[in-house]
């Protein structure tokens, strides 16, 4: 997925990378943590990068994110620690959240990983929290003008909701037992909604343009990014978006 061009940051290859962390660099902002540090670039735009230190002040690691105006209630259930830094993370979540006897359930569960995670501090699970959810959008990205439009290109007896969140990256990894290796647990998922608002933004650090969507989809409304590459026609309000979506997400 894209992650990186769809807030305007276009990064073909590894130079281009670099050159967007060495723009980042002047401008950002540093957040200490007991386990280094994040940069934190936030943009006119929206866009957000946050750039991932150690002690020896080494850079080991970046995200990308958006901050949008979504706004939605989980229950957070675990906490998700990742291989690839000490700074990365996220969590595993249920939307719309019940709790019952301590355990915890809803209308979904989910995966999403967070920008600044070790700025995060919750040690008691499960817990109520609310969230801005962004869905970075990869190369099924479709958008139709109706939900009729939407119905009619789907080719499955049984076809998807105008509003659907299907958690794809739990699929794989359920065991027989019902438990759920966190460790391979990916933050992706299969959505559907209907657009509330579309605006084409311009990065102001890049100069380069992106989609964002503020969409109503099941579970309540995602942010919704988006590279021009990946978007055949003009959003339009009312409109219906689908795709495989990573998702990220931050506590509020």
């Amino acid at each position: 997925m894209s992650n990186l061009s769809d807030i305007g940051f276009p990064t073909p290859d590894e130079q281009s990378v670099n050159e967007m962390i060495m723009h980042v660099l002047e401008v950002a902002k540093p957040v200490q943590t007991e386990h280094g540090f994040y940069l934190v670039y936030t943009d006119s735009s929206g866009a957000e990068i946050y750039l991932q230190g150690n002690f020896d002040q080494e850079l080991v690691g970046f995200n990308p994110h958006f901050a949008g105006a979504s706004r939605r209630r989980v229950g957070l259930t675990r906490i998700i620690e990742r291989d690839s830094s000490e700074l990365d993370g996220g969590f595993h979540a249920w939307a719309n959240p019940s709790e019952e006897n301590g355990e915890m359930s809803g209308e979904y569960p989910f995966v999403f990983d967070v920008p600044d995670f070790r700025t995060v501090e919750i040690e008691v699970f499960p817990r109520i929290a609310e969230i801005q959810l962004t869905v970075f959008a990869s190369n099924d990205f479709k958008v139709f003008e109706s939900e009729e439009d939407y119905q009619a290109a789907q080719e499955s007896d049984l076809p998807y909701a105008s509003k659907m969140f299907v958690p794809v990256g739990l699929f794989a990894f359920d065991e027989a037992d019902g438990s759920l290796d966190l460790s391979v647990v990916r933050p992706v998922g299969k959505l559907a909604g209907e657009i509330k608002e579309a605006e084409l933004r311009t990065n102001e650090l890049s100069g380069e343009k992106f989609y964002w969507l503020l969409i109503e989809t099941y579970g309540g409304d995602v942010d919704v990014v988006v590279d021009p590459k990946y978007v055949p026609n003009e959003p339009n309000i009312g409109g219906i978006v689908s795709g495989t979506f990573w998702l990220s997400g931050r506590i509020i």
